[in-house]
């Protein structure tokens, strides 16, 4: 059950993009498993992708064909075709060949993804089978039908629509993203895809992303486990009447900022539905020397079993907060200076229970859906924030089934 409301929203269309999906029963036979992205001629795309060093095939293969102008996206849910070895190489080769004889385009010039189980052979057979009916079906406003072919444990599709103005003129910013397990992004199993109709060069457009992704996808995790097929891919068709983009000029900021609000909700709707989460979680570290120092005392807190866990609980047992704090390597820390807060609650205060504070206070913030964690830590100026969820009953079933 996710955490908020997350219906799909209305999303607008982007010129020069179009989106079609197509069931190959891959691991099951009832919804599309099946996507293919379509993009005008004159695109450019750029991506991300994990650090893992198990990295997927079609992870291989994407960042090889990144460099031959990408025309298309072929997405499979169901199977990650990872772990698979030289075999699983070639059937990633083989199905971006496969969808080039049906479009009539190169195989270099197509991205492959996949998700779900990992060490299993890709059945391209099925997959390869299911193309053409993806093409026939390709559709500018198939974003609702693409983010729920790309699903694999969440529980509902994940997207984002907005636009931006510039010189009086709409660009527009779709995206959709899948993930809800294995959900520590290191780059950045989550998959992101977005689009827009601007026109940006690919170098512009991979410095946009990659400042994004930084500051979204990487600053979430469910369960800390890095997946060995994150990817996130933004599409440029060139298509509005918007003036081009440059470094140099005013326009820059204003498409960053839409780029990253887009990237930002998207890793929020992971979280949202991180695998039996029943509550989402805002961990802000304040006044620490730098932002590596401040992400790394979020992370500690966040992938903390005993954190995760009282949260699930309800249970205002601050202490296994503090402990994280101070396992997470700051070097030199004043104990003094740090300063622990749920919501408004103060709880530390001058190196220990803040004199204030009182159980019912820090239950009556435990017993809500959405908490927020301050840490003060007396430092510097640095500000980040981390989001995560609660560990509940339903994450140790979910994983503990996911094959059957």
């Amino acid at each position: 059950m996710a955490v908020g409301q997350c219906d799909f929203p209305n999303m607008l269309n982007v010129k020069g993009i179009t989106l079609g999906t197509a069931c190959a029963g891959i691991k099951q036979t009832i919804k599309d498993d099946i996507l293919v992205i379509q993009m005008t001629e004159d695109s450019t795309c750029a991506a991300v992708f994990t650090q893992n060093a198990f990295c997927a095939a079609p992870v291989h293969i994407a960042k090889a064909h990144l460099a031959h102008q990408p025309r298309w996206l072929l997405i499979n849910s169901g199977n990650a075709n990872a772990g698979t070895g030289e075999q699983g190489m070639q059937n990633a080769r083989y199905s971006c060949a496969e969808l080039a004889k049906v479009t009539g385009g190169h195989a270099q010039q197509i991205l492959p993804f996949s998700t779900g189980v990992i060490g299993q052979p890709l059945p391209v057979a099925k997959l390869t089978a299911a193309l053409p009916l993806a093409i026939k079906n390709l559709q500018i406003d198939h974003w609702e039908l693409a983010a729920r072919a790309i699903m694999t444990t969440d529980t509902f599709p994940k997207g984002v629509s907005k636009t931006i103005s510039i010189d009086g003129q709409t660009i527009t910013i779709n995206g959709i993203s899948k993930g809800a397990g294995m959900i520590q992004p290191n780059m950045a199993t989550m998959l992101g895809f977005i689009a827009t109709d601007a026109k940006i060069e690919q170098i512009l457009l991979q410095q946009c992303l990659s400042v994004a992704v930084e500051q979204s996808f990487n600053r979430i995790t469910v369960d800390g486990d890095t997946s060995t097929n994150d990817a996130c891919v933004v599409m440029a068709s060139g298509c509005s009447s918007a003036p081009e983009i440059t470094a140099d000029s005013e326009h820059y900021a204003i498409f960053a900022a839409g780029l990253m609000d887009v990237c930002k909700q998207l890793a929020e709707a992971i979280v949202r539905d991180g695998e039996g989460a029943t509550k989402l979680i805002r961990i802000v570290v304040e006044e620490a020397l730098n932002d590596e120092e401040a992400v790394r005392v979020g992370k500690t807190i966040a992938h903390s079993p005993l954190v995760k866990t009282a949260f699930f609980a309800s249970d205002p047992n601050w202490g296994r907060i503090l402990a994280a704090v101070g396992r997470s390597g700051i070097e030199d820390m004043v104990l003094e200076n740090v300063q622990l807060f749920l919501n408004e609650v103060c709880i530390v205060r001058s190196g220990g229970r803040a004199l204030d504070y009182t159980e019912e206070a820090g239950q009556q913030v435990m017993n809500e859906e959405e908490i927020t964690v301050t840490v003060k830590l007396g430092r510097g100026n640095a500000i980040q924030e981390v989001l995560t969820c609660d560990l509940s009953y339903d994450y140790v079933k979910i994983n503990a089934e996911y094959r059957t």
